[in-house]
């Protein structure tokens, strides 16, 4: 019986290089691609894979709240595919079957198939849904950051306190951190990075914006519905009509 597996992941490289080594497994089927987290929700829903190798950090939609998704009762075995430690290390101190940290080599790729091999063949529903219900338990509490947040930039971690932060736009895959007159990238998709943010300090008003409260002058309501929010430093933001009920959140609706 050939273990049915689904790749699941936004850069078409990375999927191409599981492509590579998944077609050399006599025991593996490969079920189909997806480059993202919607499609990859109903690729599981429909095809049913024993396993996917599902990438982590995804634009709009990413591996965790794919599972979220899809629910336990339904959820294959799962490898995450990551580039940032911290999120590999998440993912497997919540009972993942194992993880791949980009770049990855063709020994500790076969380390975590044959390790999800193991665990399809040997596959007790029951301990799978109860594992797989711990992961979403925790998901729907991540983990609050604390005063300041560490940015990778080259071969350098650059602190970054919350305080000082203006506004976060999303910029593909990433996060861009909006400090005064600079701006840095955090690989993190913005809804991920919402979540761990005190909502009594932070604002989301648009699919690709948050912004810090503290740094509002003023608020304009436009005719379509929307505002027009400027900052303390001149910059301007829009509010979309489907976030106006956080406007709650500063006591002006």
């Amino acid at each position: 019986m050939k273990i049915r597996t689904l790749i699941v992941d936004d850069e078409s490289l990375a999927r191409d290089r599981l492509r590579q080594l998944l077609e050399k497994e006599a025991e593996i089927e490969l079920a189909g691609e997806c480059s993202d987290g919607r499609a990859a929700v109903e690729a599981i829903r429909q095809k049913a894979p024993d396993l996917v190798f599902l990438d982590v950090q995804m634009p709009e939609l990413d591996g965790f709240g794919v599972l979220q998704e899809i629910g336990a009762q339904n959820a294959p075995v799962i490898v995450f595919v990551t580039a940032f430690d911290q999120f590999a290390l998440r993912a497997f101190e919540v009972h993942a079957v194992d993880y791949l940290l980009k770049p990855f080599d063709r020994e500790r790729f076969r380390k975590a198939l044959e390790r999800a091999v193991q665990q399809v063949k040997q596959r007790d529903v029951g301990a799978l849904v109860q594992r797989q219900e711990a992961l979403i338990a925790e998901l729907k509490s991540p983990p609050k950051l604390d005063d300041r947040i560490a940015v990778k930039s080259g071969g350098h971690a650059v602190w970054v306190k919350l305080e000082e932060i203006d506004w976060i736009g999303s910029a593909d895959n990433y996060a861009e951190l909006h400090v005064g007159t600079k701006s840095h990238l955090l690989r993190e998709t913005l809804g991920a990075l919402e979540a761990r943010l005190a909502p009594q300090k932070f604002l989301r008003i648009s699919r690709s914006v948050i912004i810090n409260i503290s740094r509002i002058k003023k608020l304009d309501r436009k005719f379509y519905g929307g505002y027009e929010l400027t900052l303390q430093d001149g910059t301007t933001l829009t509010m979309s009509r489907r976030y106006r009920d956080k406007l709650q959140q500063l006591g002006l609706e």
